[in-house]
């Protein structure tokens, strides 16, 4: 999971992107791709190889942020007669479009994920396939993965099946708007049911003792200083009461301010996540029961990491009595608390040791649970974004046919964990400096000035160099205190000493 998300709303003018450009170059980011690939893509966009088996009548819809094209999943939800569910969850069939050993494979294996920018995204299969042919867009006839699972009465698994299908989605329907519908009680039952089974799966997550980390997005706020609105309006987000931070100077046309806000996740957006954990925990159950598979796994916690994010809870604030577990504090929190918002962030650090585990013929390992879901996993719902996928959903096919899974499936596992360990450190390393070019975008105009923060980490073997956390503007950035112990789990006056776009850092120093 990344540590940080960050989002632009249309706050990036000109020195932020120029930064970011600097940013893909530095990080040698693969952005065009080659043309035998795109001659490729584009032939296999006009044709796919299609199922036998016809899904469309079933009214799909997808759930993802407005501005996406590369939709993976599209779900039917409905009752059953005994008082269960019966969900159906589509997954965008990659394999229909991308032949193995093809150009088109070779560079997906080279890109391995999806790379998010705050500006933009750098996929890993071409738009034609990635926002078009293959994404589950509405209206459109696509070849797909179909899950369908049964659950009882209380949200447990009783029944899985998935085959190739074709599939059509209805609508495209975005977090915010599933928000008001089900709020409102104007959702249709397959939309309003996302509520009520969500709920049940978020119930059966905290039995077994899982976590679901619902990190807020650091975001861009765009603001003119003439529209006091959003500070005095109530119904207006919390994220939207930050106040305006001294504006980057863009262009003469331009009188606007930006600031560093959290913005927190709707329910909806756990509970569509509940879908996906649920298939993912289905799609492990079906590979080791066949005896090859690909999972992903976390270990424990060590219990000086959690002492560690007790230290931090108390220095944002976060309640943590010493008889509640961390699971209950997580579940607890408020993202829309800027403090509990640094809190959840900082949560991620438990999540560093997650990789994959292969294994075939029968000899499953043990453990190989992955620690926050508290159960078995697996990747398998997000095949144009992230490469993994595709193999796990052959295998997951293979299994329910009782078929032995695809040569070229068996022959690519020993790879992944690697493949997918390199793409996730360049993932992480976007994510990281792209964080860093903002805030440091940002905050150039005010080298010198002193803010309030909380020392929510210190280096064991530099206890003079750490992490603080602002509440206005929402930064976590590097603080060195030359020489001084800083004080973690404590209120802290720090100086900006450093803030520089081109450099992507941001360095504070204690008052």
């Amino acid at each position: 999971m990344p540590r940080r998300h960050l989002h632009v709303t249309g706050a990036a003018e000109a020195p932020l992107r120029a930064a970011l450009r600097a940013l893909r170059t530095e990080l040698a980011i693969p952005e065009d791709f080659p043309p035998a690939v795109l001659a490729e893509a584009e032939a296999a966009a006009k044709a796919p190889r299609l199922p036998a088996h016809d899904a469309t009548d079933l009214p799909f819809f997808t759930v993802d942020p407005p501005a996406s094209t590369d939709l993976d999943q599209a779900m039917h939800l409905a009752r059953r007669a005994d008082g269960g569910y019966r969900v159906h969850y589509a997954i965008a069939d990659v394999a229909a479009f991308v032949t193995p050993g093809s150009a088109l494979d070779v560079e997906a294996h080279r890109r391995v994920l999806t790379l998010y920018f705050p500006d933009g995204r750098i996929p890993l299969h071409p738009a034609v396939l990635s926002e078009g042919a293959a994404s589950l867009l509405p209206g459109e006839p696509r070849p797909a993965l179909l899950w369908r699972i049964d659950l009882d009465a209380e949200g447990r698994r009783v029944a899985t099946d998935v085959r190739r299908a074709l599939v059509r989605s209805r609508a495209k329907l975005d977090y915010a708007g599933v928000q008001r519908q089900i709020d409102a009680g104007t959702a249709e039952e397959p939309l309003a049911l996302l509520r009520e089974i969500g709920r049940l799966r978020e119930a059966l997550e905290a039995e077994r003792g899982g976590i679901s980390l619902n990190v807020p997005e650091q975001e861009i706020v765009e603001q003119d200083p003439r529209d006091q609105r959003a500070l005095n309006d109530p119904h207006v987000p919390p994220r939207s009461h930050t106040p305006p931070a001294p504006h980057i100077p863009p262009g003469p046309r331009d009188h606007r301010t930006y600031s560093l806000a959290y913005r927190a996740p709707l329910p909806a957006d756990g509970w569509n996540a509940q879908i996906s954990l649920l298939t993912g925990m289905a799609a492990a159950d079906l590979m080791t029961a066949a005896g090859t598979g690909i999972l992903r796994t976390l270990p424990t916690a060590p219990d000086g990491a959690v002492a560690r994010l007790r230290r931090s809870a108390q220095a944002l604030g976060v309640d943590w009595p010493h008889h509640v577990s961390y699971a209950e504090v997580v579940r607890a929190a408020d993202p829309a608390n800027p403090r509990h918002a640094a809190f959840l962030q900082e949560c991620t650090t438990l999540l560093r040791g997650a990789g994959y585990t292969v294994f075939a013929d029968g000899h499953v390992p043990t453990p190989a649970v992955h620690a926050a879901v508290a159960d078995e996993y697996t990747h398998c719902t997000a095949p144009l974004r992230r490469l993994v996928d595709r193999y796990a959903g052959e295998l997951c096919v293979a299994a329910v046919a009782g078929d032995e899974p695809p040569e070229w499936v068996r022959a690519a596992l020993p790879a992944l964990p690697d493949e997918m360990a390199a793409g996730s450190r360049r993932a992480n390393a976007v994510e990281r400096e792209s964080v860093d070019v903002v805030e440091a975008a940002l905050l150039r105009d005010r080298v010198g000035e002193v803010f309030d923060a909380y020392v929510i980490d210190v280096k064991e073997r530099e206890p003079s160099v750490g992490t603080v956390h602002l509440d206005d503007p929402a930064v976590v950035a590097r603080i060195e205190g030359g020489g001084t112990r800083l004080p973690l789990g404590e209120w802290l006056r720090v100086r900006l000493t450093e803030a520089d776009p081109g450099s992507s850092k941001v360095l504070f120093a204690p008052a």
